[in-house]
């Protein structure tokens, strides 16, 4: 791995030489290979680089941000001359700064016991052509799979840099491997699509590609022939693929920069129940060989596990240092998500809504007529009201089996209804960075016909 901090310490030295109070920056390299195959023809092969400096300063209490991608000392030079230009004509921010408890010096382990770096080689893009191509060919072997959209696998690997004027320095690498197909089933106006996909760090942790190419299509063709329900009522189960996305409703609702702006519908919420008695969800950086974790956040804070509800209470706000200050907390809580242009704003690691005790079988067998959605659409969600209204499709329950399927529905209610009546299934999916099991909502609006 080659150090990117001297190239931080250069960028800091010239911020305060042209006028910084204090500065921090970020550098943040990244290259990529990735390949399609679409009805067995290579398409989409991609090769990509990337690099990208941040630099953050202050002066007499107010901040600017600028980034570039070249490291020479003059382009260095040039970038914090115009940074400190900025700093002095914008408008105050007083609330901005550095970390109050930044983490230093960065525990020697802190980064082995993460394992965001696979060891092994970084497949060629022959091996990633190879293994879409399984995947397509498994897909297309089942009777009814008409088409494909295309199978893709790609490999990242990531150098992220972190240094502030308060001391701060860290660097660390993150691996990325993962596989992804589409496919069609049926013909004409009665086609019906659905995919599958897996994410790893670890090539090792990665599922078969075939497997992937199965699942996608009997995904499809169990989608074949939909009807749409007639408007009421209903239990409605959420698969673990859409699952997630009622975490990151709720990510954003405590958001530190929703709760500031007063624009968040759980805004007097703090410390109080929104869920049912039982319900954990955490967000925890510290997780082994998972894309969310680090060893430190976006503004050289460490990286703790953090329970944001617990048996159902509330506990927490995410929480970068700006919004810390401005809600008059002591300090950050360590969740500063931070982008390759510099720019700090509070967000989620690894968010993950702890498993219940049913499994997704016994979490539906009372339900004489439900539905369970296997995809989400489009999106009318009113973070102040909590309105909540998504177009889905997926499968009708009765008599506690999976029936027939449907689509064209749409699915609503309240999230702080919701998040009451939500029960969770013990079938925990790690694959995405909300992570969510089964999730159980009884009386929700359903629209169809």
């Amino acid at each position: 791995m080659t150090s990117l901090l001297s190239h931080l310490d250069d960028a800091l030295k010239l911020a305060r030489q042209h006028g910084a109070d204090q500065a921090d920056a970020v550098v943040i390299r990244g290259q990529s290979r990735s390949a399609m195959i679409r009805q067995g023809k290579a398409e989409g092969i991609r090769h990509a680089e990337s690099l990208s400096l941040g630099l953050r300063v202050f002066h007499e209490g107010r901040v600017a941000t600028v980034a570039g991608n070249d490291l020479t000392p003059e382009a260095l030079s040039q970038l914090a001359e115009r940074a400190c230009a900025m700093a002095k004509v914008v408008p105050p921010s007083p609330d901005d700064g550095l970390a109050a408890q930044p983490l230093i010096p960065v525990p020697a382990n802190a980064i082995a016991t993460l394992d965001l770096l696979d060891p092994a080689t970084p497949p060629s893009m022959e091996t990633l052509l190879s293994k879409a191509q399984d995947m397509e060919e498994a897909a297309l072997s089942h009777d009814g799979i008409t088409n494909s959209s295309g199978a893709s696998a790609s490999t990242s690997l990531h150098d992220v840099a972190l240094a502030t004027s308060a001391g701060f320095t860290g660097q660390y690498q993150r691996s990325g491997h993962g596989y992804g197909i589409s496919v069609l089933a049926g013909t004409g106006a009665q086609m019906q699509r659905d995919y599958a996909f897996h994410s790893a760090v670890h090539q090792a942790d990665l599922e078969n590609p075939a497997q992937l190419g199965h699942e996608a299509a009997r995904r499809a063709l169990a989608r074949l022939n939909p009807t749409r329900p007639k408007t009421g009522l209903y239990p409605v189960l959420f698969d673990p693929r859409v699952a997630g996305s009622l975490l990151a409703h709720l990510a954003g609702a405590i958001n530190g920069s929703a709760i500031v702006q007063e624009a968040s519908f759980l805004k007097d919420k703090l410390n109080h129940a929104v869920f049912s008695r039982g319900i954990t969800i955490t967000d925890d950086p510290t997780l082994p060989r998972l894309a969310g974790s680090r060893p430190f956040d976006g503004e050289g804070t460490a990286g703790r596990p953090l329970n944001l509800v617990e048996d159902g209470q509330l506990h927490h706000w995410l929480l970068d240092s700006r919004c810390a200050r401005k809600l008059g907390l002591p300090a950050s809580n360590g969740r500063a998500n931070r982008s390759g242009g510099g720019s700090v704003h509070p967000g989620t690691s690894n968010l993950l809504l702890h498993a219940g005790q049913h499994s997704p079988e016994e979490l539906r067998h009372d339900i004489k007529e439900g539905v369970l959605i296997t995809e989400l659409m489009g999106s009318a969600i009113n973070m102040l009201t909590g309105d909540y209204s998504r177009g889905g499709s997926g499968f009708m329950i009765r008599n506690g089996e999976i029936a027939e399927p449907v689509s064209g529905i749409t699915v609503a209610g309240n999230l702080l209804d919701m998040f009451a009546r939500l029960i969770p299934a013990n079938d925990i999916n790690l694959m995405m960075g909300h992570h969510a099991p089964t999730i159980r909502i009884d009386q929700m609006s359903l629209a169809g016909d």
